[in-house]
């Protein structure tokens, strides 16, 4: 994969996060997107060769998760 796919991939990725983020109050079902959100996140570390932002971003994500099943509608 290209250097400016990944960028351009790493672009959505984190743009998606914020949204679902953002979007978080209106529904649970934004929690659960903000979790796969931040996995493509950190997809986007891995692939981009910044591991730490990947396990940090893959952490996150098991955070928002839990945050969903714990949350009711």
């Amino acid at each position: 994969m290209s250097h400016l796919a990944i960028t351009i991939y790493g672009v959505c990725a984190v743009t998606f996060m914020m949204v679902m983020y953002a979007l978080e109050g209106r529904d649970r079902r934004f929690i659960a997107a903000f979790a796969a959100g931040c996995l493509l996140s950190s997809v986007y570390g891995f692939l981009a060769g910044a591991w730490p932002f990947g396990v940090v971003e893959m952490v996150w994500s098991g955070v928002a998760f839990r945050r969903f099943l714990a949350s009711q509608d």
